[in-house]
Order: C-alpha cells, then sequence, then structure tokens
C-alpha cells in the first residue's frame, strides 16, 4: 500500500504521527494513515478561509467548470481509489468504484444546478430580490460505510455556492479519501479541499473550530448529538444524517418473490451498512413462511469472501465494533426465543465475517428490531392488521426511510402516507438521487441533503433591495 498524504492548501503533508488502518479480511494492521495535529487543522482551516475569501466564492463559471474536471480526474482514477477502498473497507471492488463513479455524478449533478435570484419586488418605486450566499469554510464528517460517495456528495453540495471544504474521514477508512484528496489536488485551487485524517478528537477540534462556518456530518445519533451541542455555542450551521431503522410493510396482496429479491438486495447491499436500507420487515402473516423461506433462500446463495475476489457478493463487517454489535444484536434475539431461517452468527474464518442472517419469531420489543443494527442480519416479523403494523413501524426514535409492498399501489401507497420518515417508497426501496431531497424526522436527521434543498443549506439568504 502506497503512502497518502493530508492534502492542505494543495498541498501532500505528512502527520506529525500516525494510525493504524485495519483491513477487515483479516482483521490485522495493514497500513498507517497520518495523525492530523491541532497545528495542522488550524492550517487546513486557514487555507480554507483564504481561498473562501479570495476567487472561489467570487468565480461562479470557474467553480462550475472546476467540479467538472473534477468529476473527469475521479472518473480516470475510480480503479486506483476503488482500490485502496476495498482493502480498508472489505466491500468487492465493483462496490468501491460505484462509490466513485457516483461521486463524481454528484460533482457533475450539482455543477449544472442553477442557483436563481428570486426577484421579490420590481416597481416604479422599488426593486428586491433574495440571494443566496455561501456561508463560508465546511467542517465535513464522512462515514465508513460510504466513504467516498458521501464525502463527494457533502463536497459538490458545498462547493457548488462557492464554500470551501476541510473534509474529515472515519478513522477506519482514511486512506481511500487521502487518495482522493491526491487526485483532486490536482484540479481545485489551493485551499478549496482540504482532507486530514484522525480519530474522535480531531472530529471534536473540527466542530469547535472558530473558522468552520457549517457542519456536514453523517454518523450516529449519539455523535450528531455531541456535534449539535458543539455547534451551539458558535452558532454554527450544521446538517447532520443520523442512523436509521427503516421498516417495511408488506401488505396480504403482495408478490412474495418479487419483494423477497428487492428487499434482500437492498437490505444486504454493503453487507448490511447502509444507513438507509430494509431493517425490520412487517409481513402480514398468512405471507410470512413463503417470504421468510425466500428470504432464507437468497441468504444461503450468497457468495462471501474477499473483496478482491470478483465472484463475491458479500465481504467483512468493516470493523470490529459493528462486528461485535451485529453478533450481540443477533445472539440477543436467538437468546430471546428467535429463528435464524438463515445465517445466525459468525462465520469461521479470519476478519470480520459474519454469515446473511434472516430472523423470524421475534418476540416484540427484541433489541434487533427496536435498534439500528447495521449489519447483515434482518428481523421478519408478522403482523395481523395493517394498524398493528404501522404501529410498530412508526414506535421509534427513527424516521429515515420506510416501504410499503403490494400490488395495489393506491392501497400500498395510502399506507406509504402514513409512516413517518423522511424517504418513503412504495415497491422498492433506497431509490435515491441527486436530485432529491435526502433528510430524516424526528432523530434521523436535522437539515436536508440533495437537491436544490441540499445547496441552499449551503447558503445563507441575503436580501439585496434598491430604492428607485
Amino acid at each position: 500500500m502506497s503512502e497518502h498524504t493530508l492534502t492542505i492548501n494543495g498541498e501532500g503533508i505528512a502527520g506529525t504521527a500516525s494510525f493504524d488502518v485495519i483491513d477487515p479480511s483479516t482483521g490485522e494492521v495493514f497500513a498507517t494513515a497520518p495523525e492530523t495535529s491541532a497545528e495542522q487543522l488550524d492550517d487546513a482551516f486557514a487555507a480554507a478561509q483564504r481561498a473562501f475569501k479570495t476567487s472561489w466564492r467570487k468565480d461562479e463559471d470557474g467553480r462550475r467548470a472546476l467540479m467538472h474536471k473534477a468529476a473527469d480526474a475521479l472518473d480516470a482514477s475510480a480503479d486506483q481509489i476503488a482500490a485502496v477502498l476495498t482493502t480498508e473497507h472489505g466491500k468487492p471492488l465493483a462496490e468501491s468504484a460505484f462509490e466513485v463513479h457516483g461521486g463524481a455524478m454528484w460533482l457533475r449533478y450539482c455543477a449544472d444546478l442553477d442557483l436563481p435570484r428570486e426577484v421579490l419586488k420590481d416597481n416604479e418605486n422599488e426593486y428586491a430580490e433574495a440571494v443566496r450566499r455561501p456561508i463560508g469554510p465546511v467542517a465535513a464528517i464522512s462515514p465508513w460505510n460510504y466513504p467516498i460517495y458521501i464525502s463527494l456528495a457533502k463536497i459538490a453540495q458545498a462547493l457548488r455556492p462557492g464554500n470551501t471544504v476541510v473534509l474529515k474521514p472515519s478513522p477506519f477508512t482514511p486512506l481511500s479519501s487521502l487518495a482522493m484528496g491526491e487526485v483532486l489536488r490536482g484540479v481545485l485551487p489551493a485551499g478549496v479541499l482540504n482532507v486530514v485524517s484522525g480519530g474522535n478528537e480531531l472530529g471534536a477540534l473540527m466542530t469547535q473550530h472558530p473558522l468552520a462556518r457549517k457542519i456536514t456530518f453523517t454518523g450516529s445519533i449519539a455523535t450528531g448529538k455531541r456535534i449539535a451541542a458543539a455547534a451551539a455555542s458558535d452558532l454554527k450551521r450544521m446538517t447532520l444524517e443520523l442512523g436509521g431503522n427503516d421498516p417495511v410493510i408488506v401488505l396480504d396482496d403482495a408478490d412474495v418473490e418479487a419483494v423477497a429479491t428487492k428487499v434482500y438486495a437492498t437490505a444486504f447491499a454493503n453487507n448490511g451498512q447502509t444507513c438507509i436500507a430494509p431493517k425490520r420487515v412487517y409481513v402480514a402473516e398468512a405471507l410470512k413462511p413463503a417470504l421468510v423461506e425466500a428470504l432464507a433462500e437468497r441468504a444461503r446463495a450468497t457468495r462471501i469472501g474477499v473483496g478482491t475476489d470478483p465472484e463475491t457478493e458479500q465481504g467483512p463487517q468493516n470493523n470490529l465494533p459493528q462486528y461485535k454489535r451485529v453478533t450481540e444484536l443477533v445472539a440477543d434475539a436467538l437468546a430471546h426465543g428467535a429463528k435464524a431461517a438463515a445465517g445466525g452468527g459468525p462465520i469461521d474464518r479470519p476478519g470480520y465475517f459474519f454469515a446473511p442472517t434472516i430472523l423470524t419469531d421475534l418476540p416484540e420489543h427484541t433489541r434487533i428490531e427496536d435498534e439500528e443494527q447495521f449489519g447483515p442480519a434482518l428481523p421478519v416479523i408478522g403482523y395481523r392488521t395493517v394498524d398493528e403494523a404501522l404501529e410498530r413501524a412508526n414506535n421509534t426514535t427513527f424516521g429515515l426511510g420506510a416501504s410499503v409492498w403490494g400490488t395495489n399501489i393506491d392501497r400500498a401507497t395510502a399506507v406509504a402516507e402514513q409512516m413517518e420518515a423522511g424517504q418513503v417508497w412504495t415497491n422498492t426501496h433506497n431509490a435515491i438521487d441527486p436530485s432529491f431531497p435526502f433528510a430524516g424526522q424526528k432523530w434521523s436527521s436535522i437539515g436536508v441533503e440533495g437537491g436544490h434543498w441540499g445547496i441552499e443549506s449551503f447558503t445563507e439568504v441575503q436580501l439585496q433591495y434598491r430604492a428607485k
């Protein structure tokens, strides 16, 4: 593995110290990443501030052109970045490459999106319009599950209106983001994008930094609450995309095979490590045996292996804490009477491999129903009435995504409208696009990402008024 450096003010800089990066396929250290010092973080924000105040926010056409060039550079380097991402994350190479190309798509989408001035009054006496202005340097903290895709979505939305960015990836997956920074260092002007790496202490310094005017974070609810408290002291703007425990309601007229195919694909994509994946399935009692078996068949047929093997469909859990959490939640369910129709525990091999698991016959309020497992284990729970299913689906502090499945589209849509979630789908799950708003209800988010709503969240509204 080649050495990767911090990107600060358009230069590659070594950290003052380093920390270990684990290969989840073996559980062993395979590389080190530079540890950013407090002084280097100051340099990164100072560089972002200089770039913001000079040319970057003033040249809209230039920004848009450079964002397209950045997307082209990422596409050209996708295989290189994907190889690093697969080694540190564990996901198959094809999924890693998708992240890079998907991130490039975000850059192009945001570059092409207009931010029109809104005329409020125009008469013989006065002219008034509302204008979107950039906020300033943005502290972006990205998670380990989709480190490149989510980082680039944040970067694209921040850069489009003229902000600059200091990005910190998760300490579990720092190297791919540092590699991305090396690619973009040759495209973006100095200070526009700074990529630093380190642990939780560095994240805390970022959220408290006086030059950071906005925080964009994707991660756990617990960390999101700490960030919100830190941001309040300096009245920083923030967008927080937090946890999800997405419910699926399968109505009694649903096509079981179609549901099983689509729900399994989205629930176990990225090894279940997706905030917006199906995490609990409520199915009409009459369809439950058939759906459980259909899902279990797909789980048993899934090819498990290292991400560099082209035959691999599911790799390991990314990190030891997450591996232990999934193991604990599945064991808890089994101890309370649940049955494993497929899987049920870790795979006996080096690394953080866990068998794709379908659970059934769970008692109500089993932990894996009430908590976010974020891994390859899916509980399937029968219900007698739709009202019962809705009550259990909505009885949570989470509210990210939800879906309803049935052949009567009008009926399924009417049920979907009663789901308490930021994204609700009918007969699919996890349909996302850069042009769609992405937000959660309850504890699942503050603010909106995606579409013009996401870009506008990186701006302040300014009234410009002229008396005639």
